[in-house]
């Protein structure tokens, strides 16, 4: 992916709303690691897929500055909702004022702490997940949120190609093992159906059978 190539597909996509234009220029002048960010492209293609499946309720791992938590209540109907969860209690200032400035932050909220101790104290149910969180604990996270999934409810997960270090095998970080494991539990698991689009660092969708 060139620079050149990135940015005529950028030209070629629904524009980017102004919260979220606004959010994530704030982004990258006040916060450390603006790439975690989802941005204009993948933004799009959360509020397209939410669209698509029409959830009433989803559960987001990982809010980071909530770009992908507004792009994903954009796609929601007036009645639905998004619960999300970060683990960097400092965040939660920056998050809440910028969900405030949102015409759909009214559609999220948000939850303050570790998922794995989060998630249990939410009613399941949920109709889609999007996981973007610590690494390491991807299968953790997955088995967590899979049995609190309503049939045929899908699961979307961020960064699984993870720089390409998964098809590296002297790539051996805890960050590379956590996503390696992950994608060989969600490629042999016969409760689902699995498939990785290449967007960007690599963009999982799994969809529980019924």
């Amino acid at each position: 992916m060139t620079e050149e190539l990135n940015d005529y597909i950028l030209s070629h996509i629904s524009p980017e709303p102004d919260d979220l234009r606004e959010l994530e220029r704030d982004v990258n002048v006040r916060l450390l690691y603006p790439r975690m960010c989802s941005g204009h492209l993948q933004g799009r293609i959360l509020k397209m897929l939410t669209s698509m499946i029409a959830p009433k309720r989803v559960i987001e791992l990982g809010t980071y500055a909530g770009y992908s938590a507004l792009s994903i209540a954009e796609g929601l109907a007036e009645d639905a909702e998004i619960h999300t969860i970060e683990a960097d209690d400092e965040m939660e200032d920056f998050i809440r004022r910028r969900l405030d400035r949102s015409p759909h932050g009214h559609k999220v909220h948000l939850h303050i702490g570790p998922a794995e101790e989060v998630i249990p104290t939410l009613p399941g149910g949920w109709d889609m997940a999007f996981i973007d969180a610590n690494k390491r604990s991807y299968v953790d996270y997955y088995e967590a949120i899979l049995p609190r999934m309503n049939p045929g409810g899908y699961i979307l997960a961020d960064n699984t190609l993870w720089g390409g270090k998964v098809a590296d095998p002297s790539a051996r970080d805890p960050q590379t093992l956590g996503i390696r494991a992950f994608n060989d539990l969600a490629a042999r698991d016969p409760r689902v159906e699995t498939v990785i689009l290449p967007l960007r660092d690599g963009l999982t969708m799994i969809h529980l059978l019924d």
